[in-house]
C-alpha cells in the first residue's frame, strides 16, 4: 500500500498512453516558446508571486493559441509542469515538495524510485528522454560550478536546500544518466527527535552531550544512510556559542546549528585537469584560520592524517564521520587513510595516534524497517601491545522482529564505566550515578 500524497504524486503524473503523449508534446511546444517570448533575466528580479502569475499569463495565451481545448485541471497541471521546466528540476519538483521523501534515485529517464519511511518505492514520475534527464542533471551541477562530460562524467553537487546529489552518466552508466539525491528535512532535527526516533536512548543522549561540551573527539561511523551527518548536525548544537568551527566537505550538506562557522568546500579540477582543492589542502590551511574545532563532513583520504595531528595538538572537540560496518573497521580505515599520505610511518606510530587522538567511535546502522540506530557507543582507552584497545560503554541489542516488521531490541549499558567519566566531573558535569550499570 503507497502512502496517500505518494499516491497522488503518481496519479498526476500518469495519464492513458495517447493522452500523456499529446499532452507531452504540446508541453514541450509551450515551453519552447515560452523561453523565446519571456526575458528570464528580469524574471530572477521579480518577486516570486509576480513571477509565477507573469508567467501564468504567457502560458495561457500560448495554450490559447494552441487551439486545444483543456479543462481547468489539465491547464492548471500544464502551467505548473512549464514552470517547473522552467525554473525548478522538471519531473522531480512534486517529489522535492514532499517532506517525507528521504531519498530520490533516478536509475534513468524511465525509473524513478524514492525512499519514504525507510522504505524504497518505484513512482511513475519520468523524463521524456535521457536527453530530458540530462538537461535537469546538468542545470543542478552548474549552479554549484560543477561540471558533468565525458571527460568528467561523475560529479557531487547539492540543491539551495542543502539536498546532497551525485549524478553519472554514460559511458561510466550503462543504461543512461542516473541521479541520486540524499534529502535533509526542512526542520533540522534535535536529540528530543532522535530520542523519539529511538535512533538513541537516554544515556547514549547524556554521554553525548557531555562528550561535545567536555571536547571529546568523536567519529561517527556507519554504512550510507544510516544517519551519520544528521546525528553529526545534532551534536552540533552542544558546542559553545563562543567557540569558532571550520567545517570541510566535499559537497556541502552539514547545518551545524551555531553562529560562528566558516564552511569549506573542496574544488574538483578544471576542463584542463587543474585547480583541484582537496580536502588536505583545505584541512592544512584551515588550521591557520584560528579554529577551535574542525569538523570534516566525511574522511575519505589522506586528510586523515592531518586531522589526527590537528587533535593531537590542541584541537580538542573535533568531529568527523568515517563509512565502515564496526567501530574496530572505522580505526582500521582510518589506518589505512594515513598510509595514503606518503609519509611511510610504521603501523605502531599510526595506531599510537589514533589511540591518542580519538575518545569516542559510535556506530550506526539501517535496519531493515528503516530504522537508524546508534547500535555502538565505544571508548578508546589506549594501546595493549600493537592493539588500540576499545571498551564498549553502551550496544543495542536486537531481539528480533515483531509481525509487522518492526525491529525489537533495546539499548543496554555494558557496566563498564568509561574513563572519560571522571573528565566530566572535573568539568563540572554531573551524570546519574547508575547510568553504567549493566
Amino acid at each position: 500500500m503507497l502512502p496517500e500524497n505518494l499516491t497522488k504524486i503518481m496519479s498526476a503524473q500518469s495519464a492513458p498512453p495517447a493522452e500523456s503523449e499529446l499532452f507531452q508534446d504540446m508541453k514541450i511546444r509551450i515551453h519552447r516558446r515560452l523561453i523565446d517570448s519571456i526575458d528570464l533575466a528580469k524574471m530572477d528580479l521579480m518577486r516570486s508571486s509576480e513571477m509565477v502569475s507573469q508567467i501564468r499569463n504567457v502560458i495561457e495565451n500560448l495554450i490559447a493559441g494552441e487551439g486545444i481545448p483543456l479543462n481547468q485541471m489539465e491547464r492548471d497541471r500544464l502551467v505548473q509542469e512549464i514552470q517547473h521546466e522552467t525554473f525548478g528540476l522538471g519531473p522531480l519538483e512534486p517529489l522535492l515538495a514532499d517532506d517525507g521523501i528521504s531519498d530520490i534515485l533516478v536509475n534513468n529517464a524511465s525509473k524513478v524510485y524514492v525512499e519514504k519511511g525507510g522504505k524504497l518505492l518505484k513512482t511513475d514520475v519520468c523524463f521524456r528522454d535521457n536527453a530530458h534527464l540530462m538537461q535537469i542533471i546538468e542545470r543542478i551541477v552548474s549552479k554549484v560550478g560543477r561540471r558533468i562530460d565525458e571527460s568528467s562524467p561523475y560529479v557531487d553537487a547539492r540543491l539551495p536546500d542543502g539536498s546532497r546529489v551525485n549524478a553519472i552518466i554514460p559511458p561510466l552508466a550503462l543504461d543512461g544518466p542516473v541521479l541520486s539525491i540524499r534529502r535533509f528535512g526542512q526542520e533540522p532535527l534535535t536529540m528530543r527527535d532522535l530520542l523519539r526516533l529511538e535512533t538513541l536512548d537516554e544515556r547514549m543522549a547524556l554521554l553525548l552531550e557531555a562528550a561535545v561540551q567536555t571536547r571529546l573527539n568523536i567519529l561517527l561511523s556507519g554504512g550510507t544512510g544510516t544517519g551519520k551527518t544528521t546525528l553529526l548536525n545534532v551534536l552540533s548544537a552542544y558546542i559553545p556559542e563562543d567557540e569558532r568551527l571550520v567545517s570541510i566537505e566535499d559537497s556541502a550538506e552539514l547545518h551545524l546549528k551555531r553562529e560562528h562557522v566558516v564552511r569549506l568546500e573542496t574544488r574538483p579540477p578544471n576542463l584542463e585537469g587543474r585547480g583541484e582543492v582537496t580536502s588536505r589542502e583545505l584541512l592544512r590551511n584551515a588550521l591557520r584560520m584560528r579554529p577551535d574545532r574542525i569538523i570534516i563532513g566525511e574522511v575519505r583520504g589522506a586528510e586523515a592524517f592531518d586531522l589526527l595531528q590537528a587533535m593531537n595538538t590542541g584541537h580538542d572537540g573535533s568531529l568527523s564521520t568515517v563509512h565502515a560496518n564496526t567501530t574496530r573497521d572505522a580505526l582500521s580505515r582510518l589506518e589505512t587513510m594515513v598510509l595514503m599520505a606518503g609519509l611511510d610511518l610504521p603501523e605502531r606510530a599510526i595506531k599510537e595516534q589514533l589511540a591518542s587522538a580519538l575518545h569516542l567511535v559510535l556506530q550506526m546502522v539501517r535496519f531493515s524497517d528503516g530504522t537508524r540506530r546508534v547500535v555502538k557507543l565505544s571508548e578508546i582507552t589506549g594501546m595493549e601491545g600493537n592493539t588500540i584497545v576499545m571498551h564498549d560503554v553502551i550496544t543495542f541489542e536486537q531481539k528480533g522482529i515483531d509481525r509487522e516488521g518492526k525491529v525489537i531490541g533495546r539499548f543496554r549499558a555494558t557496566g563498564v564505566r568509561p574513563r572519560f567519566a571522571e573528565r566530566f566531573k572535573l568539568s563540572g558535569i554531573e551524570l546519574p550515578p547508575h547510568m553504567f550499570d549493566e
